[in-house]
Parts: C-alpha cells; sequence; structure tokens
C-alpha cells in the first residue's frame, strides 16, 4: 500500500502506469490480460473491501452459488477442469478467482480497505489523479496513473433499510451481502425480506436449520428449472487432460445459452416462443410451489421482463411446516419483529434480501474528466451510459469494466467484463505502445451509440412494463445488453477506429496528430 500519511500541497503521489479502482471479476481480468497481451504489470488496485473477489468476496450468505454453468463462469484465459458442479458455489468461484489472481502475481499490486474519493484528469500532464482514503484509518493520500479503470461492478452498494423503527429490534438484521455469520440462526424465527435471486436460494438454506421462516415479498418472479449436477470424475480427467474438451464444452453452454436470446426481442416470433415458455414455466411452479402460494408467486407479465430465477430447492422449500409466505405490507420494525398489514411476525432475526442500488456505476467517489463530473455527463442523457458499456467523451484513458448496460440476461457476466477488458487494452494499443499518451471518444459515435442502446431496448422485453431494476425512474435502461453476447464480442474484437482519437503531448501542448489507424 502506498504510503498512507495525510494530503498536503506538497507531497508527491505515488504512481503506476496504471490503475484500477475494485478488484474483482473484472479487475482480475484487467490484470491477467494486461500481463498477457503486453507483457506488463505496472498496475495498482484500489479496493474497498478487505479482499479481491468482487460479488464473491462480499456475499457468503448460506447457499450462495451462481445460476451460470461454471465452465461459462470463468475467464476464456484460465479454464478449470475441476469444477466440482454445473452451477459452482460461492466458495468454489472464490477459490477459482483467488487462484488466478495467484497465478499472475496479482496480489502485491492490491490495495485493500482502500477507497477512491475523487479522480482527476490533469490535462498538462495526461495523467489521472486519485484522492485516497483508507476506510479504517482514515488515511489520505494521492496516487496517480496514465490509464484509469473502473471496475466496481453492477451490484457494489446493497439497498439500505428504509423500513420505520428498523433501530428499535431487539434481534439481528442485516443485509444478505453484509451476513453477520456470529450470529447463530439454529433454533431461531427468521424473516427473510425480498424474493429476488438471493432470497431464492437463502430460504432452503434456512428452513433446515430454523425453528421457524417467513418470507415477505412484494413481487413476483418466474422461476425456472434449473439445471445442476456433480461432475464425475472421468469427465473432470477427460476436461484436463483431452485437448479442446473443456473449450467445446464451455462452446456447447455458450451456444444454448446464447440460444435464449432468442426470447427478449419485441417481435411476433419471439412473443410465440416467450408464450410457449411462460406456459411451460407455469405449469412447472403450479406441479413443483404449494398450490396455496400459486396466486401470489405466479407472475402476470411477459418471460424474460425481469430477471429469471433458477429453482435449486426453492419451491421445493415453500412446502415446509417451519415455512410461511406472505405478502402482507409491511408497516414498520418493531422490537419483536416486523408489523405488517396482518400483524407482527415475530423474529430474533430479519434478513434483508432486498437488492443493490443499481443503475450507479460509480457510487462513494467523484470522477472529473477534462469538462466536469462524470455524474453531470450524465445529465445529458437520462441515465448513465458508456459507448459499447466502456467509455465517455471528455474522459481521456479512462474505462469502465462492465460498465452501463454491460448486463446480459442470458449468457455470462465474467464473459462480458472479459470483452469490456479485451475492447479496452485493443483501443489503448497506441498508449502502451507509446505512440500516444492518451486515446479518446468522440462525443458524436457516444451519442450515436447511446441513442442506439436505448432505442434497441425500446424493442425488447426488459422494457415491457414491469417493474424491474433494469429501470430507473426515467425509464433509462442502463443496465442490459441490448443485442447477443456474440455481438459484444464481436464488436470489443475489432474497434470502430474512426471513433477514437490519439492524442500526442508535446510540452505543455496537445497535438491532436490523427484518427487512431494502428
Amino acid at each position: 500500500m502506498p504510503d498512507a500519511s495525510p494530503i498536503h500541497a506538497s507531497s508527491l503521489p505515488s504512481y503506476s502506469q496504471v490503475a484500477c479502482i475494485g478488484a474483482g471479476a473484472s479487475g482480475i481480468a484487467l490484470g491477467a490480460t494486461l500481463k498477457r497481451w503486453y507483457g506488463l504489470e505496472d498496475i495498482q488496485y484500489f479496493e474497498r473491501q478487505a479482499d479481491c473477489g468482487g460479488t464473491w468476496h462480499i456475499n457468503t450468505y448460506p447457499g450462495c452459488a451462481c445460476d451460470v454453468p461454471s465452465a461459462l463462469y470463468s475467464f476464456s484465459f484460465a479454464p478449470n477442469a475441476r469444477w466440482s458442479k454445473l452451477m459452482p458455489s460461492q466458495k468454489e468461484i472464490k477459490s477459482y478467482q483467488d487462484g488466478v489472481v495467484a497465478d499472475y502475481g496479482l496480489r502485491p499490486k492490491m490495495n485493500f480497505c482502500t477507497e477512491v474519493k475523487q479522480c482527476i484528469w490533469r490535462e498538462d500532464a495526461s495523467r489521472w489523479l486519485l484522492l485516497l482514503r483508507n476506510v479504517d484509518t482514515g488515511a489520505e493520500w494521492a496516487h496517480e496513473c496514465q490509464v484509469l479503470f473502473s471496475a466496481t461492478g453492477h451490484f457494489a452498494q446493497p439497498r439500505s433499510c428504509n423500513f420505520p423503527g428498523s433501530s428499535s429490534f431487539e434481534g439481528a438484521m442485516f443485509h444478505s451481502a453484509q451476513w453477520d455469520h456470529s450470529v447463530s440462526l439454529k433454533g431461531k424465527r427468521v424473516v427473510v425480506i425480498g424474493n429476488g435471486c438471493t432470497a431464492a436460494q437463502i430460504v432452503p438454506a434456512l428452513v433446515k436449520q430454523t425453528k421457524h421462516v417467513t418470507q415477505i415479498i412484494r413481487s413476483q418472479h418466474w422461476i425456472f428449472p434449473a439445471t445442476n449436477f456433480t461432475y464425475p470424475k472421468v469427465l473432470q480427467w477427460i476436461f484436463q487432460y483431452v485437448p479442446f474438451a473443456m473449450k467445446l464444452h464451455r462452446l456447447h453452454i455458450f451456444l444454448l445459452a446464447e440460444n435464449g436470446f432468442r426470447l427478449f426481442p419485441m417481435t411476433a416470433r419471439a412473443a410465440r416462443l416467450r408464450q410457449k415458455r411462460r406456459r411451460e414455466v407455469e405449469k412447472y411452479m403450479r406441479d413443483t410451489a404449494p398450490a396455496k402460494y400459486h396466486d401470489i408467486l405466479i407472475p402476470d407479465f411477459e418471460v424474460g421482463c425481469k430477471r429469471r430465477i433458477f429453482n435449486d430447492g426453492y419451491l421445493e422449500s415453500l412446502h415446509s411446516a417451519n415455512l410461511d409466505l406472505t405478502t402482507a405490507k409491511i408497516l414498520e420494525i418493531v422490537p419483536e419483529g416486523v408489523r405488517t398489514s396482518d400483524g407482527v411476525i415475530p423474529a430474533d432475526v430479519i434478513v434483508l434480501a432486498t437488492g443493490f442500488e443499481t443503475n450507479q456505476f460509480t457510487p462513494f467517489m467523484d470522477i472529473v474528466g477534462r469538462d466536469g463530473s462524470l455524474n453531470d455527463h450524465w445529465k445529458r442523457y437520462d441515465g448513465p451510459e458508456a459507448y459499447n458499456s466502456s467509455a465517455m467523451s471528455g474522459f481521456p484513458n479512462f474505462f469502465m469494466l462492465f460498465g452501463p448496460n454491460a448486463g446480459t440476461g442470458h449468457t455470462s457476466a465474467l464473459m462480458a467484463a472479459e470483452n469490456s477488458v479485451n475492447y479496452a487494452l485493443r483501443v489503448l494499443k497506441p498508449v502502451f505502445d507509446k505512440r500516444a499518451d492518451a486515446v479518446e471518444l468522440s462525443p458524436t459515435a457516444e451519442d450515436e451509440y447511446s441513442k442506439a442502446v436505448q432505442g434497441a431496448l425500446q424493442k425488447r422485453v426488459w422494457n415491457a412494463g414491469c417493474q424491474s431494476w433494469y429501470i430507473n425512474e426515467k425509464n433509462w435502461n442502463a443496465m442490459a445488453y441490448p443485442w447477443t453476447q456474440a455481438y459484444f464480442w464481436y464488436r470489443s474484437l475489432f474497434p470502430i477506429k474512426s471513433h477514437w482519437i490519439k492524442k500526442v503531448r508535446y510540452t505543455s501542448q496537445y497535438l491532436q496528430v490523427l484518427r487512431t489507424t494502428n
């Protein structure tokens, strides 16, 4: 960690050619790919948490697992033949990511418990100045870099508890992403608030160890059957030693997942597919869940409008004698539990499976480019946006990894993150080859891309009218990628060079030399 002394006017900042805010999956992919492509190891990470891994470090709740097949929820450059299951657990994913970090020597470059307060573009030096703070001690210092990446992810800030009376509760209350493992649940009465993907994993794990679980649900979701199995040893051996076997397995899973995109366009053909899928999923839910809960579980909106939930024991757990499901409105938290429109639900523990603040891509910090802050830049639109989910005009040498509109509703977030990394590093090649000091996006390219994305999203099922975390209060969708993941890969493989300007600095002057042609 750099010298954690207070910032003074005379203090000299530390320096690295590359800096990355966040040390989750996207940041790990960045460090590994920099080394693979350019032999570049001059990178420093600044991470608010006490360890790397992002969401797989933060989320440690009971039952935490991935709902994307492990062969696809991994880096293309780091295949793992030893996945134990098709759908891996949190511990296994964290172990995998730690292994990649070790293989590429990234941990010594990671500064943990470090908050980035502000990033300022220094036009005179073609550098970014970062103002940093240690979250434990409060010590502050400065760091400079030539190239800046933001890899803060889509789910960095848990949604706060906004129920009246929460401070009066006499038991333990915590968010699913801030699980308190010191609290024993054995023999306890637990209230789970929420019913998204996280709650669908927590509830089956809790009913096995608690006295009673009450789940308060606030919306409905389509719950699909999950395919999960343990890989036999012989298949692991084949993946390890038979050439291309693991790659073919990954390709097969990708093609199956990519085929799911056919549900999303608002076309007559896709509507027929959605209706067919809706009948299948509704039958599955009715066959699996208790009849008394059908009316409050089964949605009346299009399949795919919200993120799908894959059932790995949740619907079956609703048959448990020690579980109740209710849609009663929460009025307040009281010392003995939760007061709802139907009365007080006694609780020893309250779990907030209420999700995260979405449509926020630079939480906790201010990024200031040549002409102002990033938040002011986004006010030109109705929400966050980025060209190819990565870049904004007026912010030279700055890229977001898995940024606005990078989210995929049908394949792997890690594939999207890797596409973001590969795209940025291709655009930055003149900088790393020392043929330019900076690369910057054309404002026209940004505007045209943003309009194209939002226009395409209006023709996708995510904007079909259901209440979803994809959409903000201005009906702006900053979360979903409107095209196939194969198209994202293609765009990342072949950047449109005319959309970028490379600049060479002479003394204190910038000379725009040409549109990037190399």
